[in-house]
């Protein structure tokens, strides 16, 4: 049920249409790429670019909004702004042009969802645990978008992708014209300096978890349609599998809200990153069994679904008063930024030699890593 004195209803249409692009561009935007004529090594690269800019957009948009008191108003703005960059990408087919659209427009597409993500956890105020019922409905929108455009492609090819994604787009920005600025009276405003959070060890662990976790997700969100096809999956089969996981991520959402208190932020993450390691295994290694290619997509409510879930309500008990919006930045930016960029990078370089299988392994490891260093660092916190 909506929550009371929440904008439910609006919150939940933003994640609806805003994953909704993300069900195009994540698991079709390399397929488009292949159809372009790119190599492996420029998807990487042109992935890498599309999500580098998350490094410095989430931290520049998040200081003016904190300064501000604004959120709403940058979302909307680079919600526009983001919708007329990504317009230009039809107007030129060459690598350096589709590197500066990229850079331009992802500059402003990557500012607004951390900026978002503190809007709604301002309009929840106390019930941050409720986050999941609102952000489920992103999860449902990239669900219709990858199914539907699956099918679609097999009767049109790539060249779709694009328009669909501008329609995504002018949606986002559509939506985001009707929520409203929240009122953050309700948080405290006496916060420990932001330099001061950032000598502290279990913050930089997990800053460091949510970097490695999202390179690990490097081949997946590069590759994994092209993977499948080359083992001879149909594109219609290929997004219903993204879809299968994406379902998977919004059952876990149901009940994270009960999840979070009972088990705590510290032992979500933790399962989080030895079943996301066991995901990219699977893949690497077993890309002609449907029945664990099966297994391994319900495995992202893990690799994504509760991560994100823990890591959202971590950063918003650690990152309080001004420091909220930065706080959603630093995560976007370290973990979706530079982890994600690094992750897409190495797989366009490791894709060919020394090969897919081993690219996955190297997901795997990574993640691993990740495990290790939560279990030493991070500390249990309290969110009931």
């Amino acid at each position: 049920m909506p929550l009371k004195h929440t904008p439910y209803w609006r919150l939940s249409g933003f994640y609806f249409f805003y994953f909704a692009s993300l069900g195009v561009i994540v698991p079709y935007w390399g397929l488009y790429l292949q159809w372009e004529g790119f190599s492996a090594r420029e998807i990487g690269e042109l992935t890498a670019i599309l999500l580098a800019s998350r490094i410095v957009a989430p931290n520049v948009w998040g200081w003016i909004a904190d300064h501000t008191g604004q959120k709403m108003r940058i979302v909307r703005l680079a919600s526009l702004f983001s919708s007329l960059a990504f317009a230009a990408i039809l107007l030129s087919h060459s690598y350096v042009w589709f590197a500066i659209v990229l850079l331009i427009f992802s500059f402003f597409w990557n500012a607004s969802l951390p900026q978002f993500e503190a809007t709604t956890l301002q309009h929840l105020g106390n019930n941050s645990h409720h986050y999941s019922k609102i952000r489920l409905w992103g999860s449902i929108g990239f669900i219709i978008i990858v199914v539907l455009l699956g099918i679609l492609l097999e009767y049109f090819d790539a060249s779709i992708v694009p328009y669909a994604m501008l329609m995504s787009l002018i949606a986002i920005w559509f939506i985001s014209l009707t929520v409203p600025e929240s009122s953050s009276n309700h948080l405290t405003q006496s916060h420990e300096p932001l330099q001061d959070l950032l000598k502290r060890k279990e913050i930089l662990a997990f800053l460091a978890i949510s970097f490695l976790v999202q390179m690990s997700h490097g081949p997946y969100y590069t590759f994994y349609t092209i993977y499948l096809e080359e083992h001879l999956y149909s594109r219609s089969l290929i997004g219903q599998l993204w879809a299968l996981g994406v379902v998977a991520e919004v059952v876990i959402f149901l009940f994270m809200h009960r999840w979070l208190p009972k088990y705590g932020i510290r032992n979500v993450l933790l399962i989080s990153l030895l079943l996301s390691s066991l995901r990219w295994l699977i893949i690497g290694i077993f890309p002609e069994s449907l029945l664990l290619l099966l297994f391994a997509q319900l495995l992202h409510a893990a690799s994504f679904g509760t991560f994100h879930a823990a890591a959202i309500a971590w950063v918003h008990h650690y990152f309080v008063g001004k420091n909220q919006g930065r706080g959603q930045a630093l995560y976007s930016s370290i973990g979706f930024g530079a982890g994600g960029a690094l992750g897409s990078l190495l797989s366009g370089y490791l894709w060919l030699s020394p090969g897919p299988t081993a690219t996955f392994s190297l997901a795997a490891l990574t993640s691993l890593i990740g495990f290790g260093i939560g279990l030493r660092w991070l500390v249990p916190i309290n969110t009931k």
